[in-house]
């Protein structure tokens, strides 16, 4: 077990500066022995266009579509979708349906006193998602949440190594879920594929040293499709934190996942097969950005389908709601 503390209340950036300086001097000093050699050609030089030397990289976006019913529509084509960055067309470079890419999943249990009641049915229903979406080339690291975050299997294929740690969930007083989203996403940031986090929670955040917006980026930044399945009470609003819940629904609508209300048993199994089928059906949509210049680092995603569904409703399609241009801190 892997205890991860929860100190997250400073972060440093480190910016490898050198190579770049190094880069600007020698530039600098072959232009300036070109000018002394050619000064027509500085003069020259100085009335062409200034050069614009952009880095463009691929922008994977992973969608869903249902229909009117909620159930995932898996035969549409590349025709079907358009996507825009911050208002404008893209082209789609790279599409493709049901995508065999390897899945990383984070699937973290919340196991403070609020949710102690609970704990026997999620771990009973966690066994059962696990070997629903396994496959040899998926991957899976299971955390705890409680007033730590501990990450009891490192990322791995054995379901049985899988098994144990989920047996190894013990009860604890806090719940740091910001802090478990945070360190979650971080764990899955050089992981290639499709990356998703998976919270078994009541929603409450009583211990965690970040907050919600620090959460969300850090998710938002590491690509991850988040689920959250939200544990509530039998009793209509007895001990609940509709705060928290909120705030768990706007990180899984903002990074493409989906939220699922569970009071027992026979919910948890129904979200974790909801969730099993739609990352079975998901579309890849990737492009490159056509635009040079914005005053945001961070660039808004939006894709719109075509068609409807037997009943004449129109498909619905969640996606992650965009991406940084900075690198992750």
């Amino acid at each position: 077990m892997i205890r991860i503390r929860a100190v997250l209340g400073q972060f440093t950036l480190c910016v490898l500066l050198l190579p770049a300086i190094a880069t600007s001097a020698q530039e600098k000093q072959a232009q300036d022995s070109q000018s002394a050699q050619h000064p027509q050609r500085q003069d020259e030089g100085q009335q062409q266009e200034p050069t614009f030397r952009v880095n463009v990289r691929l922008v994977n976006v992973f969608s869903t579509v249902t229909d009117s019913h909620g159930a995932p529509v898996a035969d549409l084509n590349k025709d079907s979708f358009r996507v825009l960055e911050d208002g404008i067309p893209q082209t789609i470079s790279v599409f493709d349906k049901e995508s065999e890419l390897p899945l990383s999943i984070v699937l973290e249990i919340d196991t403070s006193e609020s949710t102690h009641r609970d704990l026997k049915l999620e771990t009973v229903s966690a066994k059962k998602f696990v070997r629903s979406i396994m496959r040899p080339v998926d991957q899976m690291s299971l955390f705890q949440i409680t007033e730590n975050v501990d990450q009891l299997t490192r990322f791995t294929s054995d379901m049985r190594f899988i098994d144990r740690g989920i047996d190894r969930l013990t009860p604890g007083a806090g719940t740091s879920l910001y802090d478990a989203i945070f360190l979650g996403a971080e764990s899955l940031i050089d992981h290639q594929g499709r990356k998703v986090l998976v919270l078994i929670t009541d929603g409450g955040d009583t211990t965690s040293h970040t907050d919600y917006s620090n959460a969300l980026r850090r998710a938002q930044q590491a690509e991850a499709i988040v689920y959250s399945i939200i544990v509530v009470p039998v009793e209509a609003d007895a001990g609940r934190n509709t705060g928290g819940e909120h705030a768990l629904i706007q990180i899984s609508r903002d990074t493409g996942g989906k939220y699922y209300y569970a009071s027992g048993i026979n919910d948890l199994d129904q979200a974790f097969r909801q969730i099993s089928e739609e990352l079975r059906t998901q579309y890849l949509l990737a492009y490159y950005p056509n635009r040079r210049v914005s005053d945001s680092s961070f660039r808004r995603i939006t894709v719109e389908v075509t068609g409807k569904g037997p009943d004449g409703n129109p498909y619905q399609v969640r996606n992650r709601a965009g991406y940084y241009t900075s690198a992750a801190k």
